[in-house]
């Protein structure tokens, strides 16, 4: 696996059809990306992800450039912590271990280029699956913020989770 920077001409149209339902949408940004997802809007969204956060898109690929993930990671330049947000993976790879993969690149890159001390990410409680695909990259629980996002007539906990470096 490759990861390498998001090109909106190119890999849009790879990734525009992973998230399905609206369900699904909210549990990958929290309502903050638009549904569905559409060209522009998400160009937008992702420039003012830039402008607020630093936030950078990435895409990890196989070694023939088939694109299976996405990532966005920015940096805290005051705690000198590193955020990965927005992740996502192609349906059809998962539970292939691309999202471990990913999540461990994206981390080293974090580490090695952008000389973060310690990388975190948030995942809402009711998304145990991504919740033990990042435990299984060395991420640890932190806290967590019980009822901290309404969806329909759910309340999800969010859990900020985190990795030191070595």
């Amino acid at each position: 696996m490759r990861l390498r920077p998001y090109i909106p001409s190119h890999d849009f149209d790879a990734i525009k059809d992973w998230i399905t339902d609206e369900r699904t949408h909210a549990l990958w940004s929290a309502k903050h990306a638009p549904y569905p997802l559409e060209k522009n809007a998400f160009d937008k969204f992702l420039a003012d992800m830039y402008e607020k956060h630093g936030d950078c898109p990435f895409v990890a690929t196989t070694d023939d450039g088939k694109v299976v993930g996405f990532i966005c990671c920015g940096v805290n330049f005051e705690s000198n912590e590193a955020m990965l947000a927005f992740v996502m993976i192609d349906p059809a790879q998962r539970s292939k271990g691309c999202g471990k993969e990913m999540i461990e690149l994206a981390s080293e890159y974090c580490f090695e280029i952008m000389k973060a001390d310690a990388v975190q990410l948030n995942v809402f409680t009711s998304n145990e699956r991504a919740r033990r695909c990042y435990e299984s990259s060395g991420f640890t629980e932190r806290h967590t913020t019980p009822d901290a996002f309404p969806y329909g007539d759910e309340l999800w906990g969010r859990c900020n989770m985190v990795k030191k470096k070595a």
